[in-house]
């Protein structure tokens, strides 16, 4: 049978690994829905109940035969999901039929399914995040030298390097990545607990064994392959759990989209672009342009993950005591919709990152244009250190600059202060002392050094944990 997909414009950039994970099959075949149904069976098998291997047999043997069509028609006479699929699935096990979801809940099925996508869709963006770092590292460590304009404010300020403007965006991801890391943990099974919690109708069949009841649910958890389960839960398991998962995703996208941004201006200022493919158009109209189409998404998509991270805090804060069923319609939308956005983003973001085009002369043409200005209290001082009195000095160079500014800004001409200085009578220092000030990488500080640092500290242990090959060829991701 035919069946749908899920669909979503993110569908349009994220790889065919995430997209397989919140696929129809993952949720309800052998790796979903009726995946957890087994694990249930066996676990209550290996306690006592009456579910026979034979039972077990049959339901593998029929776990990715899934009928689409007719747990659809069954959903639109009972109203109820679940129960159509384990009326689709009993039909097809005639002989397990009968013990299919056996003291089940639909949140023991839903709940299971959801946190191994979850699991499984974080490992995917692990390695992708940490990829990034990779590739961000190593054009840093290849420009660390390269002095350039530094802004506060978007205003220039100390000159730093590419290479250390870069770690800082490699540095944002690697500070994700750890909390993604530390979100990690809290992915562990729900267990078995029952329609509030309680373990009731477990503990029942069980004639009330707690120590045959643990074992139970934990043979069901690591049939699953969770090594850990909730100690306590409502109905579901706690929202609070998305959040927190969701949360770390909104901390990798907000880093991607601050890489993003800074592109984008770079790229307005001519000192970097992304790559952009020979026969790509910028603009219908506009033949010229080469606009920042891959950054620009990357930003659109980020803000996009940023906001619906936010709002598994929301659904947690209104949830009313063991559960209420407003979670649900929300989650379905925007649990795969973050893991799929980011997906895109970290793709569109290796993309940009592994094809950077820097251009030095304009880099260096855009620093010598404030540089000057930044050279004056080196200048100061090497003037006193030739007898001159400062407070007359300092007087001097500020009239100057604030000639040279004007300059700039009123008639469009090049910054000539070091020129004033040179040819001003009372300030005792020729054009070669004060050019010989002003060389660009004597305002650069330790950015070299901090760069190899964070490289060897940071970047070096996230590619040996994830077995990253930067190597790899990045896929050209099309609009």
């Amino acid at each position: 049978m035919e069946k749908q997909e899920y669909t979503s414009a993110i569908n349009r950039y994220a790889s065919p690994e995430m997209k397989s994970v919140f696929s129809t099959d993952r949720k309800f075949a052998g790796k979903g829905w009726r995946g957890v149904w087994i694990a249930l069976a066996k676990a209550q098998n290996q306690a006592g109940l009456p579910v026979s291997q034979e039972q077990i047999a049959e339901l593998e043997a029929n776990k990715d035969n899934v009928d689409y069509e007719r747990a659809k028609q069954i959903e639109s006479e009972i109203r109820h999901d679940v129960m159509a699929h384990i009326k689709a699935y009993a039909e097809q096990c005639p002989t397990a039929g009968p013990i299919i979801h056996l003291g089940g809940t639909s949140a023991l099925i839903t709940d299971h399914t959801e946190l191994l996508q979850v699991r499984d869709a974080v490992g995917i963006l692990e390695k992708k995040t940490a990829r990034n770092i990779g590739l961000l590292g190593r054009f840093a460590v290849k420009y660390k030298n390269m002095p350039t304009l530094a802004y506060t404010h978007l205003q220039p300020g100390q000159p730093t390097t590419v290479g250390k403007r870069a770690a800082l965006w490699a540095y944002d991801m690697s500070l994700g990545l750890a909390s993604l890391n530390s979100a990690k943990q809290f992915i562990k099974a729900r267990g078995l607990k029952g329609t509030t919690g309680s373990n009731a109708s477990y503990f029942s069949l069980l004639k009330e064994d707690r120590e045959k009841l643990k074992e139970m649910n934990e043979v069901f958890c690591r049939e699953l392959g969770f090594e850990g389960w909730y100690h306590v839960t409502g109905q579901t398991y706690s929202r609070i759990i998305d959040s927190i998962v969701l949360s770390s995703l909104g901390h990798i996208a907000a880093a991607a989209h601050k890489f993003g941004n800074d592109i984008r201006l770079l790229q307005h200022k001519k000192e970097i672009e992304e790559p952009f493919g020979k026969k790509q158009v910028g603009s219908s109209a506009m033949a010229y342009k080469r606009n920042p189409m891959r950054s620009e998404r990357l930003c659109s998509l980020a803000r996009h993950v940023i906001n619906l991270s936010e709002e598994a805090n929301i659904t947690h804060a209104a949830q009313w005591f063991e559960r209420t069923l407003d979670d649900s319609a929300g989650r379905r939308l925007y649990i795969p919709e973050v893991f799929l956005g980011l997906d895109a983003i970290l793709g569109i973001q290796a993309n940009v990152s592994d094809g950077l085009v820097v251009y030095p002369a304009v880099i260096e043409r855009n620093l010598m244009a404030e540089l000057p200005f930044m050279a004056t209290e080196e200048i100061l001082m090497r003037a006193v250190e030739k007898g001159a009195n400062r407070q007359e000095i300092h007087e001097h160079i500020r009239v100057l600059s604030q000639e040279a500014g004007d300059r700039v800004k009123m008639q469009g001409a090049d910054n000539d202060l070091l020129e004033r200085i040179a040819e001003h009578p009372d300030i005792p220092l020729n054009r070669e002392e004060i050019m010989a000030l002003v060389a660009p990488e004597k305002f650069i500080g330790d950015a070299p050094g901090q760069v190899e640092d964070f490289y060897k500290d940071i970047v070096e242990p996230v590619l040996q944990e994830y077995d990253i090959n930067l190597d790899e060829k990045v896929e050209d991701l099309k609009v």
